[in-house]
Order: C-alpha cells, then structure tokens, then sequence
C-alpha cells in the first residue's frame, strides 16, 4: 500500500480532536441569530410554523448562547443542506457526482476530502475556523475540489503532498499571520482549485 493511500485511510479513521470545545458548544454570534430569525420568518410566512410557535422560537433565539441552541430551533424546518447553522461532522466524499459544503459552519482541524470521478465544493467564506491552520487531507482520483476562501485565508501545498494539478487563483493576504488551509495527500487525474469571491464591480461613473 502506498503512502499516498496510508495518511488517507488514518485520516479518515482517526478519530475526532477533541481538545478543543464542540462545535456545537461554541458561543453565538449576532449574526448567527440573523440567520436563524430569516429562517423563522420564512417558515411562519409558508404556514410551517404558528404565530406562536415564531414567537416562542425567536424568543429561545434571543436566549440561547451557542450554536447547538440556535441549530436546533431550525432543524424540522429545513433540509441538512439548507440549515442556517450546520454542524458538519463527517468527512467530505464525492464518488461519481457532486458534494458541496457550506455556509455557516465550523471547519474542524483536519477535513478528509475525496473525489473519485465527482466534484467537491467546500464555501469557507461564512465557515468558522476552530484553528489558525486546517489541513485538507486529499484523495483526489480524476475529480475536481474547489475551495472558496474569504479575501486574507493563506492557501498552501504541503510539502509531502502529490497534487498535479492545483490552480492558486486567491489574492494574497495582508496579514503578516493569516489563517492558513494547507493542502496534503494526493490528487491525480483530476485538479484542486482555490479562489477568492470575486471583487464587486465598480459602477461606470463610480470613483
């Protein structure tokens, strides 16, 4: 068995650091309530929700300090994907089709990422980091992963790792000592993409 293949399987089996709080334990923010008061909002609007039952949830939003409170006033109203708040614990597989991972969501140390033949989409922009540095351990077989990093994220390739092809299009970061997503394992046949969330553009009479 290659190398290659050995840190990818310890990755997948290892099991979860735990030497930090719980995703679901850490402390809320403002706009992690905005999220899930739109969600409410839209839920008593469609009739999935009684004025009561809004009121009475809004109210625990109000209340609640981490992000399992405000997760699980959520979680009958919508799909996994569409959650405003996911807690996303397992590791990220595209066998023949597409995955995507986003929107606010703790990225733990390590993600174990695989793409045989599919395409995996992992949104960072609204995610929080649990660490200064994440390792995106990659099994990459003739698929694509592409990552979307906010403005100041340090992309990198670890020394060890076999990527062919990786496609840098981030702007660099300002900062002396950014947050950094590490690239390590293998992709062959297949590419890794890393952009930034293009500009806005400037109006024509703009200054």
């Amino acid at each position: 068995m290659s190398s290659d293949f050995r840190d990818w399987i310890a990755a997948w089996l290892a099991p979860r650091d735990t030497s930090g709080p719980r995703p679901e334990d850490l402390r809320a923010s403002t706009a992690d309530r905005e999220r899930v008061f739109t969600a409410l909002t839209d839920a008593v609007a469609d009739g999935r929700l009684t004025p009561a039952e809004h009121e009475e949830r809004v109210e625990a939003a109000y209340r609640a300090q981490t992000l399992g409170q405000l997760a699980q006033l959520t979680v009958d109203l919508l799909p996994p994907e569409n959650q405003p708040i996911v807690m996303h614990e397992r590791p990220v597989m595209a066998l023949f089709r597409t995955e995507n991972r986003g929107g606010r969501w703790v990225v733990p140390a390590k993600i174990p990422v695989t793409s045989f033949g599919g395409k995996v989409n992992i949104d960072l922009r609204d995610a929080l980091l649990q660490t200064h540095r994440v390792v995106v351990q990659l099994a990459v077989m003739a698929g694509t992963v592409t990552l979307l990093v906010p403005d100041g994220v340090l992309v990198t390739v670890a020394p060890q790792a076999r990527v062919r092809t990786f496609k840098n299009q981030t702007r660099p970061p300002e900062s002396a000592s950014p947050p950094i997503i590490e690239l390590a394992g293998f992709a062959y046949g297949g590419k890794v993409i890393a952009r930034c969330p293009n500009p806005p553009k400037r109006g024509l009479f703009r200054r």
